[in-house]
């Protein structure tokens, strides 16, 4: 019996190694169809044999060889429900970005009561949920937010250069975002070029992008009430 197990735990780590191996292959080939951008994971599923590829917060499937890709929803037949929407949430959930490492120095900052709770927010003057966001940051106290601008929308970019090259930025941003005056056109040296790059990096690829304390990330406009108890579950941390 002994000798039984010990050729079985041979075969389970054979089995282990050459599926590790397979992976290994597989991910290699499928690099070679998405050269320059990072494979972010690779499993298998345990649906009709195929492989989730993860690549620019993106899911898409391919078989063990990656001869064929496809891109949409697989779907429990039983239930009805997208399994494909639960792994993208699962990786939302899971994603995080270190406050440290973004350019908090070429933020918008804004200090509000003690400001002991942190927050930082991708957004663009012409986004209107960010004009939303804006609304509902102003219910939120004891908070320092630092806004980096991201003009990615059309104009945007005059607004956003207009705004930074006030003298004032954070009433120049207040009044467009919350009050609807236009900043006075003026151009200077900016760094939206460098705060563009820092998104890119950092796949912002809509605005408004909430980063909370714990590098945790919300993509899109929520109200008061869900960024405070985000807030406090980051101190709690």
């Amino acid at each position: 019996m002994r000798l039984h197990h010990f050729f079985m735990f041979l075969l389970l780590g054979f089995i282990s190694d050459h599926a590790l191996a397979d992976e290994t292959q597989l991910k290699k080939t499928i690099q070679t169809h998405f050269p320059g951008t990072e494979i972010e994971s690779l499993r298998k599923t345990p649906y009709m044999g195929l492989y989730e590829v993860v690549i620019g917060g993106e899911i898409l499937y391919t078989d063990e060889k990656a001869e064929y890709f496809f891109v949409g929803h697989v779907v429990d037949a039983k239930t009805r429900v997208s399994l494909t929407s639960e792994r993208m949430q699962q990786l939302r959930d899971a994603r995080r970005i270190a406050i440290d490492t973004l350019p908090l120095e070429l933020g918008i900052k804004a200090v509000k009561g003690d400001g002991k709770r942190t927050l930082v927010v991708y957004s663009d003057p012409h986004c209107p949920y960010c004009k939303k966001l804006e609304a509902e940051l102003a219910k939120v106290k004891d908070i320092t937010i630092y806004t980096l601008l991201y003009p990615i929308l059309k104009n945007s970019m005059q607004t956003a250069t207009a705004i930074w090259c006030s003298v004032d930025r954070l009433k120049a941003w207040d009044d467009f975002m919350l009050r609807g005056i236009v900043p006075a056109g003026k151009d200077c040296e900016t760094p939206l070029n460098t705060l563009l790059q820092s998104g890119q990096k950092n796949q912002i690829t809509g605005t408004p992008t909430l980063i909370f304390a714990d590098g945790s990330v919300v993509s899109g406009m929520i109200p008061a009430e869900e960024i405070e108890k985000r807030l406090n579950d980051t101190v709690k941390k």
